[in-house]
């Protein structure tokens, strides 16, 4: 005898639209992101200048880019997409301090807050799980 277990939160339905829409937000946002973490990896002068700038030492710069990496790998699955979203929510929160502790122009602030943004933005509209989640309950 087996018993299955059914969900109680509704699946909110998602126009196509609204479905390319969220993957193309989130397509802009793991494109950024990769480039960010591959120049990390790669250890290329701009990305250890600016950790160094920012009071890393240059050796933290490679492991910056393959958190950074994993996290992207993760986001970029659907199945463990939340997962990734608040990994890359803390990694970004992470950025924001150091650029606040630093005293970098807002810019620098604002930046990854957008990409947060757009980061949840984008899995909301392409993940049912989620709307579900975030759908007002009767």
């Amino acid at each position: 005898m087996q018993a299955t277990i059914q969900a109680t939160a509704p699946v909110v339905p998602v126009s196509t639209m609204r479905r390319w829409a969220g993957r193309i937000s989130s397509a802009l946002v793991i494109l950024f992101l990769l480039f960010d973490g591959a120049i990390k990896v790669l250890q290329l002068a701009p990305a250890v200048d600016g950790t160094v700038q920012l009071g890393y030492p240059a050796g933290a710069t490679f492991g910056l880019g393959v958190l950074l990496l994993a996290c992207v790998a993760l986001y970029a699955l659907p199945r463990v997409a939340p997962l990734g979203a608040t990994l890359l929510t803390g990694y970004l929160g992470g950025v924001i301090a150091t650029h606040v502790r630093v005293g970098s122009p807002a810019f620098s602030m604002i930046f990854p807050l957008i990409l947060g943004a757009l980061l949840w933005g984008g899995l909301a509209l392409r993940d049912a799980r989620l709307r579900a989640l975030l759908a007002p309950r009767p």
